[in-house]
């Protein structure tokens, strides 16, 4: 290949394009390079290779407006491969979006706009924080069901609210199991809306693909019921309009493009080998890398972007608000002819991208804690399992409309079973959603409906297999979606399943995921309660633990809305409590109560302190924390049927912590927590220890 760029850009390949056009891509080719090259550090391989079909993404497909990056009828474009972050930002830069060619240069770097992988919130124009492969295309999974959905209950026929959503993946994507889950639930429920564009490159860190990955990933997706096209040359950008716009047409199928291209193109020397994927080339391969693509071999970041380039990439922002006018004229159509579902779509609206949105944020969660006060709170003193509870709570929820989820193939036994018909391809705007035995993809597709904006999303699955959905819990709460994970089973309690079925160490380590609030009841009141704070604050994650055993309603408590909703509170004491305190969370707070009781015809003044939330404790004012648990109390005892290392932060070195720190066993579950040491009596000998003490 001669290093003259009619060849590698030959007028063939750009069919009628001009010159102008060619230098545009030469640009957005050339930019990751020389960036790269100049911090020493980053990933400029895919960005090359894939420069063109982003460049005819953005001037040609894609419907945005980078003057309003949030427009609520736009497109969505997933960096799946969130390593080749260059690759955006040279078309957020290019296209107009507010991002400096100096945030570009600066990428990587400390507090720079362009972070070495994409963050949500962080640069206008990114739609998700990726960067674990296989999320984003989980997640594109995700956006496009909730759009689908949308448009099937509030817009069908209109195309208000049908956005074709693409997602960008490489190799290491399509190799991580999530994708392949939630490609097989994509094409099951014939989500013609989404775009899977592949980079076929074969290469990979450790060497070409064919080490460890030589499957026939085409047959694959035409197996999981998905249209396959093929870009063949990933230059052509005639082609790649092509393929690009027919992957647009809605035929009842998810389609992936698969892109055969070569990583680090049109570099001879790293282009094709895994040393492209990151790090420099080396100064002298860049300046050929730049001679190939006609630029002066010492062009700096400037000299790359010149005023002609310019005059052709923002083009994008004339064709973006002709789109959006368009789109506002069809969605005030909408408006006028639909009023049921716009008031409908208001009603369940809580992610604020309205163009109302404080409104429809306001009257979405009145509505949705005006239907929990219809729940009926179980009795004191009857024995109800907080799964129960809280699947009256879905019920009534259900009534308002502004959650949307389902379970991984275990609705009955986690008792979120809603009434209503399943999502299916014939029945798009369908009541929940069968996501089939798919935990990992479940808790990514949520991390989806989240970024769509409309429904809060729930999925339930054991309490044990919330392993499986770690990756995803950490996206969402990194990137602050507003996610319902319903775990059940929550302890060595579920009995003759077994260990492997009994959760031990689960609830620590999500604790210790930041921004993951996990709530653990200990009765159908708290249930309620705890809802009311989720309801009311639709930022972040929530793992909600539940019982699947019978748990007695603790004796009334004032004002539990508010107790609840600052995390922990005392929920019974002897006189004014000042001797020893019981903390507990879910079913042990009955153990507590029961040892506190005990103390208290000794004579011991006893506080039990139930913590359904140690992530909302943490964050009461200091007040309250300290009304609760007096500094001058030392004499502490907590309670978890559960690994205890981090309860030691709130009992001290004076205080007893009473948990399980080794697996269970097969047997009925009240045997098995006996067993383990979680009982009443040792309980109250902890207590006694302490106040020795």
């Amino acid at each position: 290949m001669a290093d003259d760029v009619t060849t590698i850009l030959p007028d063939s390949v750009l069919g009628a394009r001009h010159d102008a056009e060619r230098r545009a891509v030469a640009a957005a080719v050339a930019i990751p390079a020389h960036v790269v090259q100049a911090k020493g550090h980053g990933h400029a391989g895919t960005a090359m290779a894939m420069a063109p079909l982003a460049h005819v993404l953005f001037q040609r497909i894609l419907r945005h407006d980078p003057a309003d990056p949030t427009w609520e009828g736009r497109d969505r474009l997933v960096l799946s491969a969130g390593h080749a972050s260059l690759l955006l930002y040279t078309q957020l830069h290019l296209t107009g979006y507010d991002l400096a060619l100096a945030d570009v240069a600066a990428s990587r770097q400390l507090d720079a706009r362009t972070p070495g992988h994409p963050e949500l919130g962080h640069t206008a124009g990114v739609e998700m924080s990726t960067g674990p492969l296989g999320q984003g295309v989980a997640s594109a999974v995700g956006i496009a069901l909730a759009a689908r959905r949308d448009e099937a209950l509030h817009g069908a026929g209109t195309g208000v609210f049908d956005p074709t959503v693409f997602v960008l993946a490489g190799d290491g994507c399509l190799q991580e199991g999530v994708s392949g889950e939630a490609s097989s639930l994509a094409g099951t429920l014939g989500l013609e809306n989404l775009v899977l564009i592949w980079d076929d490159n074969r290469i990979t860190i450790d060497g070409g693909t064919d080490v460890a990955f030589d499957e026939d990933v085409r047959a694959r997706y035409a197996a999981y019921g998905w249209r396959v096209l093929e870009i063949e040359d990933f230059r052509d950008l005639a082609e790649i309009e092509r393929v690009l716009s027919a992957a647009k047409e809605r035929t009842g199928r998810p389609t992936l493009v698969a892109v055969r291209s070569t990583i680090g193109w049109p570099s001879r020397v790293i282009g094709g080998t895994p040393a492209a994927h990151s790090g420099g080339f080396g100064d002298a391969e860049v300046a050929a890398v730049k001679t190939a693509l006609g630029i002066a071999a010492d062009a700096s970041l400037d000299d790359l972007v010149t005023p002609e380039v310019l005059t052709v990439t923002r083009r994008a922002l004339e064709r973006g608000a002709r789109l959006h006018g368009e789109w506002r004229d069809a969605y005030a159509a909408w408006m006028e002819s639909a009023p049921g579902r716009v008031m409908m779509r208001r009603c369940s609206g809580v992610a604020g991208w309205h163009t109302d949105g404080g409104f429809a944020g306001a009257l979405a969660m009145e509505a949705g804690l005006a239907e929990l006060d219809a729940v009926e709170a179980p009795a004191e003193g009857a024995s109800v399992a907080t799964r129960a509870t809280n699947g009256a709570v879905l019920q009534a929820l259900q009534q308002w409309g502004g959650l949307f989820g389902g379970s991984a193939d275990l609705s009955g036994s986690t008792s979120v079973a809603v009434p209503g018909e399943a999502m299916s391809r014939a029945n798009p705007g369908g009541d929940f959603v069968h996501f089939g035995v798919r935990e990992h993809a479940m808790a990514a597709i949520l991390s989806g409906i989240a970024l769509h904006g409309l429904w809060r999303p729930y999925a339930s699955t054991y309490l044990a297999f919330s392993d499986y959905q770690r990756p995803a819990l950490r996206l969402q709460a990194l990137m602050g979606l507003p996610a319902i994970h319903v775990y059940t089973h929550d302890s060595v309690a579920v009995g003759e399943d077994g260990p492997t079925h009994q959760p031990v160490e689960q609830v620590a380590a999500l604790r210790t995921i930041p921004g993951l609030d996990v709530v653990r009841p200990a009765d159908g009141p708290e249930v309620l309660a705890a809802w009311r704070r989720i309801l009311s604050a639709p930022t972040g994650p929530t793992a909600l633990v539940l019982s699947r055993q019978g748990l007695p309603v603790l004796p009334a408590r004032a004002d539990l809305d508010e107790s609840v909703a600052h995390g922990g509170y005392v929920a019974w004491q002897h006189g004014d409590g000042s001797d020893v305190a019981l903390i507990a969370t879910g079913s042990e707070v009955q153990l507590a109560l029961a040892a506190a009781q005990a103390l208290a015809a000794e004579g011991v003044a006893a506080r039990v302190v139930s913590m359904p939330c140690v992530e909302w404790f943490s964050s009461a004012p200091a007040e309250w924390r300290d009304e609760v648990l007096p500094p001058t109390l030392r004499a502490r005892v907590a309670v978890e049927a559960g690994r205890g290392d981090a309860w030691w932060r709130w009992v001290g070195l004076d205080g007893r912590v009473v948990s399980i720190d080794e697996f269970g066993e097969s047997g009925a579950g009240d045997q098995v927590m006996a067993r383990r040491g979680m009982t009443t009596d040792a309980v109250l000998a902890a207590a006694h220890e302490v106040l020795a003490r």
